[in-house]
């Protein structure tokens, strides 16, 4: 693992440099996993992909800036983010659902449901069901459920309020159980 670091690190000072091997390197270990994160805020791949080379721009411009605190690959999943996030907002593709007074009320929502009935669905199931969310609902989910921002970081980050975010949040997850609902439903015949 130490020569794995190592090796990153050689090739993190090499693109500091502005080293086109270093910065192809570097380029080619991530691209996958970052094109990844990508797509969970596009419409879909193509878009995906424009993100993360935008995105690896940025990266190749701003790397003299990464002091080696913190992970390197989170460093790089928040530009990846944050320039997914850039793009929708500057389409103007995410409209969010603003609630007439701004407050959010918990509803209802089963949380006692016994979430092993969900196990028989596939990680490919859920990426679908999460990809078919509007795009604000999938902003709110993915930067909540899955990039761990809290709400009022969420907030900060897209330009709402706390309560848009939960408010969000509470109907993308009601759309993606309707919609997981149905991969169960053509389980059971």
């Amino acid at each position: 693992m130490k020569h794995g670091n190592d090796q990153l690190l050689n090739i993190i000072e090499g693109c500091k440099k502005g080293d086109g091997e270093c910065q192809k390197k570097l380029f080619e270990m991530y691209y996958g996993r970052m094109l990844g994160v990508c797509a969970r805020y596009a419409a879909n791949i193509d878009e995906a992909k424009d993100f993360a080379q935008e995105a690896f721009v940025i990266i190749f411009n701003k790397i003299v800036d990464y002091e080696g605190s913190g992970s390197f690959e989170g460093w790089m999943r928040r530009i990846m983010v944050n320039k997914s996030i850039d793009f929708l907002r500057r389409q103007k593709k995410v409209t969010f659902s603003i609630d007439k007074y701004e407050r959010y009320e918990p509803e209802d929502t089963e949380e006692d449901e016994d979430e092993s009935m969900y196990s028989g669905i596939s990680k490919e199931q859920i990426a679908q069901a999460i990809q078919k969310l509007p795009p604000a609902y999938r902003a709110v989910f993915n930067l909540y459920a899955i990039d761990g921002l809290t709400h009022n970081e969420i907030a900060d980050e897209l330009g709402i309020s706390a309560g848009t975010s939960k408010s969000n949040l509470a109907k993308a997850r009601a759309k993606l159980k309707k919609s997981l609902r149905k991969y169960l439903n053509y389980q059971d015949v």
